[in-house]
C-alpha cells in the first residue's frame, strides 16, 4: 500500500506542502530498494525525517568553518575527500534525505543511481533524487534487516555513526508505526 501525503504528514507535521512533493518519489524509491511493510516503512521515514528536518533541507546545514571538517584530516579521508584544502568539505556536504556525505559516499551513490555526483553533487538536492539516495544508502547499509527485527538503535548508529538525535527519531518512529499499522 504506497504511503499517502496525509500519512506521511501525520508523521512528519513539520513537512507542510512538501510532504506532497516527497510522497510519490518516496513510494518510488521505498518500491525500489524493497523498504516494504510498517516496520521499515516506519523506521526509514523516522530517519529520514530527523536526517533533513522533517523533508525541510535536503543539504547539510552549516557554514565554512563547520564544513571544513570534511575537508581535511582523519574524517575527510575516511570519506574519501582528498587531504587538500579544497573545497571538498563544501562540494561534498551531506545532502538528499539521510544526507549522503563525502566523495567516496557521492561516487559509490552516483554508480548505484547512474548519475554523476562526483561532477553534479547538488542532483541530490532534487527531491527524486533526495528519495532515492537516501534508499539507496538504507539499502546498502544493510538496514532492512534491522528494521524487521525492530533493532532502531543500530539503525540510528549506521546512520549517524552514534544516538545524535536519537530522542527524536525515536518520537518519529513512534509516530510512524502509529499512523501505519
Amino acid at each position: 500500500m504506497p504511503l499517502t501525503q496525509a500519512q506521511l504528514l501525520c508523521i512528519l507535521p513539520n513537512a507542510g506542502a512538501n510532504a506532497g512533493v516527497f510522497a510519490p518519489v518516496l513510494n518510488t524509491a521505498m518500491g525500489r530498494y524493497q523498504i516494504i511493510g510498517p516496520k521499515r516503512v516506519a523506521a526509514f521515514l523516522a530517519q529520514v525525517g530527523h536526517e533533513s528536518g522533517q523533508l525541510r533541507y535536503l543539504r547539510e546545514l552549516g557554514n565554512d568553518a563547520y564544513l571544513s571538517k570534511y575537508d581535511t584530516g582523519r574524517l575527510a579521508a575516511r570519506l574519501g575527500n582528498t587531504p587538500e584544502v579544497d573545497g571538498d568539505g563544501q562540494k561534498f556536504r551531506g545532502r538528499g534525505l539521510i544526507q549522503i556525505t563525502g566523495r567516496a559516499n557521492y561516487r559509490a551513490c552516483g554508480e548505484a543511481l547512474g548519475l554523476d555526483l562526483v561532477a553534479e553533487p547538488v542532483l541530490l538536492e532534487r527531491p527524486q533524487w533526495a528519495a532515492h539516495s537516501a534508499a539507496w544508502f538504507w539499502t546498502s547499509r544493510g538496514l532492512n534487516p534491522l528494521a524487521d527485527s525492530g533493532d532502531f538503535d543500530t539503525i540510528t548508529q549506521r546512520i549517524n555513526g552514534g544516538q545524535n538525535g536519537a530522542a527524536d527519531r525515536r518520537a518519529l518512529y513512534g509516530r510512524a508505526l502509529q499512523v501505519l499499522e
